[in-house]
């Protein structure tokens, strides 16, 4: 037998699993990293943005690594402490708070990153088999291609099929609207990998 949801019940919860999830994503490693370092400020620095591809154009290996573990940490912590303390259906609103987060922080006035670390550590915290292999799909396309954007393009394309597979079908929508995200995201991206301007891995 299934039983209805009782929404006035339910949704505090989820309303408060949201905004920790956003809290936590919304933490900019990249910029808080780079200043610790003496880097200054990377928004000023290449696409602006704040997340591990611009901050590796600073020379800094490590502190692309370690913004890249980071991002992605705090998106497989939102997942996987939703999942622990409310289940599934808290996991994923705390999951899509922490992408959001990560895209549009309150502290930067809604100019975050692109998601594509928040966006991989959550599908790790959610499902981790299909988001390793995610993330190997990632990997695979940025070696071969060497283009950061288009392996989250295809990584993300990848995923809903991915959690239809190896998950179900509830992660499988969540991972369907988050592609649907990254894509709108990288907008840019798009229009510069149409024209060959795109800059690869480790270029300025």
């Amino acid at each position: 037998m299934i039983y209805p949801i009782d929404w006035g019940f339910a949704l505090p919860y989820l309303a408060a699993a949201l905004a920790a999830g956003y809290l936590l994503g919304s933490v900019p490693f990249g910029l808080l990293l780079t200043r610790l370092a003496g880097l200054g400020d990377i928004r000023r620095l290449g696409s602006g943005n704040i997340g591990a591809t611009n901050v590796l154009r600073t020379g800094n290996r490590a502190l692309a690594a370690a913004t890249l573990l980071l991002d992605g940490a705090k998106g497989v912590a939102a997942a996987a402490a939703g999942a622990r303390w409310g289940g599934p259906d808290i996991a994923i609103v705390a999951s899509l708070g922490a992408v959001l987060g990560h895209l549009f922080p309150v502290w930067l006035r809604l100019r975050g990153g692109k998601g594509v670390a928040t966006g991989l550590g959550v599908l790790i915290g959610l499902a981790w088999p299909a988001g390793l292999l995610v993330c190997a799909v990632w990997l695979g396309t940025a070696a071969l291609f060497r283009y950061s954007s288009l392996a989250a393009l295809i990584a993300f394309a990848a995923s809903p099929p991915i959690m239809w597979h190896l998950a179900d079908t509830q992660r499988m929508e969540f991972a369907g609207a988050l592609a649907v995200l990254i894509w709108l995201r990288h907008a840019g991206n798009i229009r510069r990998l149409m024209t060959g301007s795109e800059p690869r891995i480790g270029g300025g």
